[in-house]
């Protein structure tokens, strides 16, 4: 075991929040928003660059999302830990929770962890964040006032050799109700390859964030990606939200 605690005095916090009394009834999360990890586990063996890479973290979200948040004055979630460390947006059970390989790099000090290593991980990393976020749906749906989950992402232009086309995707599950009006919305500029479900699919056994806090709930909730390459300069990112904060706007509205 790594020790009696995961996160020393001098490791960041968990999660940051921006605009906690934001008045929009969009939650923005974004899972992969940091690159930390904690002293003790001294890198997990990787070099800087590796651990700066689309591997460790998603590029731009942050950004992302501080801008999104600004612009629909909404709650912000941002985990600042690596998800090379434990995955916020993987079930604790998923395989690839704690990763042994990403893309072509192994992560050897993730093999065999014991139960206790990984449950430790789970307990100091993962369940504070999700807690924070179950903590302000439950005051809202409590109140009863307007919400809706936004998580955001960004992906690699390219994996394991394959260009990926898309600029942005709509990511949903079993509930397409905001996932479909906002790829409705996002299509009318006419000017971005819109994709449903690409790069990825939502799934009970790859995604968590969504499906346990947005599907559970039974209310409005869609996932994100946007290809890192579009948001390499702060105008991008500002376009970005700006064109995300429109749509978003216009496809809850045609649910009310």
């Amino acid at each position: 075991m790594v020790g009696e605690t995961l996160l020393g005095e001098n490791d960041p916090v968990v999660f940051r929040i921006e605009r906690a009394r934001g008045t929009s009834p969009f939650l923005l999360t974004c899972d992969h928003a940091g690159r930390s990890i904690p002293r003790c586990l001294q890198d997990l063996g990787l070099s800087e660059q590796e651990r700066s890479s689309h591997m460790g973290w998603d590029l731009g979200v942050a950004a992302l999302g501080d801008r999104l948040s600004e612009r629909l004055d909404a709650f912000l979630i941002l985990h600042n830990y690596s998800r090379l460390v434990i995955d916020a947006n993987r079930p604790p059970w998923a395989p690839d929770s704690i990763p042994t390989l990403s893309e072509r790099t192994r992560i050897t000090a993730n093999d065999d962890l014991s139960p206790a290593d990984r449950d430790q991980r789970y307990r100091e990393l993962f369940q504070p964040y999700h807690e924070r976020l179950r903590e302000e749906l439950d005051a809202r749906l409590t109140a009863s006032a307007p919400c809706a989950l936004v998580a955001l992402h960004t992906f690699t232009p390219i994996y394991l050799d394959e260009r990926r086309p898309w600029h942005i995707g709509v990511l949903y599950g079993r509930d397409a109700r905001l996932g479909r009006r906002l790829g409705a919305e996002l299509r009318k500029a006419g000017a971005w390859n819109v994709a449903d479900n690409e790069p990825y699919s939502v799934s009970d056994d790859t995604d968590y964030t969504i499906i346990e806090h947005g599907e559970r709930r039974n209310i409005p909730h869609v996932e994100i990606e946007i290809r890192q390459d579009l948001l390499q300069t702060q105008s991008n990112i500002q376009d970005w939200a700006e064109r995300l904060g429109t749509a978003l706007e216009k496809a809850m509205w045609q649910l009310e």
